[in-house]
């Protein structure tokens, strides 16, 4: 028995080890590249269309889109899909189009015969675009200032195809606001340092620049046109590599979050419901990094029971995990202007671990929308 007992707590010691260790290589090889990361700056301010897709957003595109319209940049247009929308948005990109000359719209009839997603808007909007640079937003984001076409754009080096932006949630009170924008911190972290380290794997097309010729080059998004989400993630696992991509961490855009926990799971599956279709490498790392967390803290656990005289060693592999964690979460909240979730970061990245299982264990928790 006691045999038997000594090579279970050799197994727990080797899994929390290993486990330890693979947390620490994200926070060293990945996640603290924002800690010297700058935005490149170029001094070309070339022609850029904006495009945006919006069904039924009348108070968003009301509310926001003249904010997108009086950019301070001296060439640029807006296009945006208005696509079948059955409220007022029709009325409100009339009147903003009489103000605003730089203001394209293009429309999608309502068909009972034909139904589509946003992939459908989004290319005709890029066919549209009259400039080679686009620059892709939703119509629930605004820019933070006035200088983002500006910040984005400057971004393009002479090889640069693709251009990562930040699109955060803006800041409310409750539980469910830290979640989300934690969430959406911690997906932005992964996406920008693994760029960094040259593995470009994704993006948000809540603020998202590429080149047309790049879109049409790879077919749009003919590989998972039946696919609802992938318009901005599968897009750029298909088309980024480690020469054309180019990050900015400057430029944010800011959402509108969801007020109930059951919707956000809704978009968090729908977003999830793409990985599949990743590269191989890609999901092997994004996989790695959550299911090693979950090794760490089970065989912390259980270490602690089986094997409480050493529970200062045990204490102290915690928070060598935390210190790591917190000064990624330093860097990345200070640089990405979400300071306020530092302090929740060790308890939210494991409630956030609990939250993905329950995503993924429940296949279908809540009708899912067509479109978006």
């Amino acid at each position: 028995m006691t045999l038997i007992k000594l090579e279970v707590e050799i197994v727990v010691l080797i899994i929390w080890i290993l486990a330890l260790s693979i947390q620490l290589f994200y926070y060293l090889f990945f996640y603290l590249r924002l800690s010297r990361k700058k935005t490149y700056c170029g001094n070309t301010l070339p022609p850029v269309s904006v495009v945006i897709c919006a069904r039924n957003e009348e108070e968003n595109l009301k509310n926001f889109l003249p904010k997108i319209l009086t950019q301070d940049y001296p060439n640029y247009e807006v296009v945006v899909v208005n696509d079948a929308s059955e409220d007022n948005s029709d009325l409100v990109l009339k009147d903003l189009s009489e103000k605003y000359k730089h203001l394209k719209i293009s429309t999608i009839k309502k068909d009972e015969k034909f139904t589509h997603n946003k992939k459908l808007a989004l290319t005709i909007g890029i066919k549209a675009a009259s400039n080679e640079i686009l620059l892709l937003t939703d119509a629930d984001c605004y820019p933070v200032d006035n200088n983002w076409i500006k910040s984005m754009v400057s971004s393009y080096k002479p090889e640069t195809e693709i251009v990562l932006g930040y699109g955060g949630y803006e800041k409310q009170k409750g539980l469910l606001n830290k979640l989300i924008r934690f969430d959406t911190l911690t997906i932005a972290m992964q996406y920008f340092t693994f760029a960094m380290a040259g593995f470009p794997y994704m993006g948000v097309g809540r603020n998202l620049s590429y080149k047309k010729s790049l879109f049409f080059k790879n077919k749009g998004f003919a590989s998972h046109s039946h696919l609802r989400s992938g318009d901005d993630d599968l897009f750029v696992n298909e088309t980024a590599n480690k020469n054309n991509v180019s990050i900015n961490l400057n430029a944010h855009t800011l959402s509108v979050p969801e007020k109930k926990f059951s919707l956000w799971l809704l978009q968090k599956k729908r977003h999830q419901s793409t990985f599949h279709r990743y590269k191989l490498k890609h999901k092997i790392l994004l996989s790695l990094e959550p299911i090693s967390r979950w090794f760490f803290y089970g065989s912390t656990i259980i270490f602690i029971t089986i094997k409480p005289n050493l529970f200062i060693w045990i204490l102290g592999g915690l928070f060598l995990k935390w210190f790591f964690l917190i000064l990624a979460y330093y860097f990345s909240t200070k640089t990405l202007k979400e300071k306020d979730l530092l302090l929740f970061s060790p308890l939210l990245d494991i409630i956030s671990l609990i939250l993905d299982l329950i995503i993924k264990i429940n296949k279908n928790p809540y009708r899912v929308k067509a479109w978006k």
